[in-house]
């Protein structure tokens, strides 16, 4: 009997304590919490998502490249639209009764209880027009929200463009991003997205039975700020890289120049380019098919995404090589009778210089010497067969980041082309071995580089024996925070002793009488550097130069590529001698300023864009048939070893 009454009372005390926690619990829900008074209240409650404003760039002397400025759009909730005049709503946003049917529909087809945006980026003073009528317009709002402007209008490829998200990009990034949010879809926006898009906020607004908004609710207690993305300092020096747009507009080329002993890169040029600003606002959808449709590939990245062959570029790496393995030394002359003869084919070269070593054969630019030293490396007698001689000086190309990417903070990055053994054997069966593959001595063949790559040679040149992954963002935030990658150094191998001899064949190249990059002068600095002639099997040569200055502590490394422009010493040479001097005096020589607004004016298209394109600069008569002006001739050096001074619905 004792345990059946402890038992009731057991029992009874357990109801007493959950009606207690039920009256709690209604008590907390009724008076404690404004949770569900929200959510009773939701028809007139609603949620406005503020759009943070995307970070600031700059460039490396603090000038704004990248800012933002205020636009809104226009939100429809199908369910809560009630009949209204819908022709005044087109009139003030500009658009027309079929584009309202299409719009609405589609707001419908996503949720008829949801947000959906109706009409994106409205200006400034659309949006002042619709503001004093907005409440004639039931289940529509606004919010707000920034775009990009980019004051200079230049540089399309390196910062890239904003763009709408995608399924697969809300998809990605499962958490952050809504429809009708804006995403980094291409160059620096696209890499450094999750540093400069910020964090959204939320505004839980209330309106009247009008759909006036009356303020915020609870003053805001629940509301969450939106955050800004943070500041971004890239490493672009503006100056140059306006003058190296300005030198290659009406051609198609690359201009990347680097500073040696940071790897910062100072100018990043690709031909044709494109103004950012198109890839903003209303008409991005119209101006992005318009510059897709240009043949020469506005679009394409040609710094990183270009392949080229370095043709007599890539001598000076070869040079090296020879060097480190010990089968030449400054002095080892070859007989350059006007070619090679390797096995049954002859590489030509552009002179016969008789005995040449390593500076006049620089400076020459002599194929024949090249290959003479080609021919040494891979038949040294410490290999024990031809595939072990070229995996030996392959081993030791890949080193200057030949035929690899270099991880350059940009998307897109390709790594250009340099075959194996293994590849050769595939093709050429088992029997090929130098003479097979000579003209990669030249830097011809199965030998394709990026521009960036090109420059980077040059940077390895300039700091004799390693180079700093190139990057062209050099900061991040107030405390200027940057990867640990960019600031380490990576050798390539080849001792710093065999970088002088090579130094002075390229300051021969640029200031002798007889080399062959003398375009390539700037007034009282010494240039180092090396022109190439690249064949292109679709038409005229490719012109190229690559070269660093000053000799002692070089502050720039640059190569320049024209294509179908012929000689290296013809245009591209005489570009980078500009931007150089650009970069170090901060001016151009009063003597050579005509010269430099010749160029600009220079029309070199592989293909000519249709006239009726309304953004293509208007060509001017066919340039094959000019020669240079007199007055671009070199700057006269006479002692290259001198120091440089230094839906419907209606009433």
């Amino acid at each position: 009997m004792d345990n059946l009454f402890d038992r009731k009372y057991t029992i009874q005390g357990l109801f007493i304590l959950v009606c207690l926690i039920l009256m709690a619990k209604l008590f907390y829900i009724q008076v404690g919490s404004d949770k569900y008074f929200i959510s009773a209240e939701s028809n007139v409650l609603k949620k406005i998502y503020t759009f943070p404003a995307r970070g600031v760039i700059y460039d490396r002397k603090g000038k704004v490249l990248v800012q933002n400025e205020p636009v809104y759009d226009l939100i429809v909730i199908p369910n809560q639209v009630k009949e209204f005049d819908t022709l005044d709503l087109c009139n003030t946003i500009g658009i027309d009764m079929k584009g309202f049917h299409k719009r609405f529909t589609k707001a419908m087809n996503q949720s008829r209880y949801q947000p959906s945006i109706f009409e994106k980026q409205l200006s400034v003073q659309i949006y002042a027009s619709l503001q004093e009528k907005l409440s004639r317009f039931p289940g529509f709002m606004v919010q707000n929200r920034t775009i990009r402007h980019y004051p200079d209008s230049v540089a399309g490829q390196f910062f890239g463009y904003v763009k709408e998200v995608t399924k697969k990009d809300i998809e990605e990034h499962e958490g952050y991003y809504r429809p009708g949010d804006y995403i980094g879809k291409a160059g620096i926006e696209k890499q450094y997205n999750d540093v400069l898009r910020g964090e959204r906020g939320v505004i839980n607004m209330l309106y009247d039975a009008r759909n006036v908004p009356q303020g915020s609710y609870a003053e805001g207690k629940f509301d969450t700020l939106a955050k800004a993305g943070e500041k971004v300092y890239s490493s672009l020096d503006m100056d140059i890289q306006k003058l190296g747009e300005q030198l290659l507009q009406n051609k198609v080329g690359s201009i990347v120049a680097i500073e040696p002993s940071t790897g910062e890169v100072l100018a990043f040029v690709s031909a044709p380019g494109y103004d950012p600003n198109r890839m903003v606002g209303r008409s991005q959808g119209n101006n992005y098919m318009e510059i897709f449709g240009n043949p020469n590939r506005p679009f394409l990245v040609r710094p990183t995404s270009g392949y080229y062959s370095p043709g007599s570029a890539f001598k000076p790496v070869n040079a090296l090589i020879g060097l480190q393995e010990g089968v030449i030394d400054a002095e080892t002359p070859f007989n350059c009778p006007g070619g090679y003869r390797a096995g049954n084919h002859t590489v030509k070269c552009e002179h016969v210089d008789g005995n040449i070593s390593l500076r006049r054969g620089l400076a020459r630019s002599c194929n024949t010497y090249a290959c003479n030293v080609f021919a040494r490396i891979m038949t040294q007698k410490k290999f024990k067969s031809k595939v072990a001689a070229y995996n030996n000086w392959e081993q030791m190309v890949r080193k200057w980041g030949i035929g690899q990417k270099l991880d350059i903070d940009i998307p897109f990055e390709k790594k250009g082309i340099l075959f194996n053994s293994d590849e050769y054997t595939k093709r050429f069966g088992k029997y090929w071995g130098y003479t097979t593959v000579i003209s990669l001595a030249i830097g011809q063949g199965e030998m394709n580089t990026t521009p960036l790559q090109m420059a980077n040679i040059m940077a390895i040149i300039a700091n004799k024996g390693y180079y700093v992954k190139p990057h062209l963002i050099k900061a991040i935030g107030d405390k200027k925070t940057i990867s640990k990658e960019y600031v380490q150094k990576n050798y390539v191998g080849v001792d710093e002793r065999h970088f002088t001899p090579v130094i002075d064949g390229m300051q021969e190249a640029v200031n002798s009488p007889w080399g062959t990059a003398v375009l390539s002068r700037v007034p009282n600095i010494i240039m180092c550097g090396k022109t190439g002639t690249v064949q292109n099997p679709h038409g005229k040569n490719h012109s190229v130069f690559i070269g660093f200055a000053p000799r002692d502590n070089p502050k720039i490394a640059i190569a320049v590529i024209v294509e179908n422009a012929g000689y290296g010493s013809t245009y591209a040479a005489p570009i980078a001698s500009y931007i150089t001097e650009k970069y170090l005096t901060d001016s151009i020589s009063k003597g050579r300023q005509a010269q430099v607004e010749w160029m600009k004016k220079q029309v070199v298209l592989p293909i000519m864009p249709k006239p009726k394109v309304k953004y293509q600069p208007k060509q001017t008569e066919d340039t094959t048939k000019k020669q240079l002006p007199a007055k671009l001739e070199a700057t006269p050096v006479t002692d290259i070893t001198a120091q440089p001074k230094p839906i419907e619905i209606t009433k």
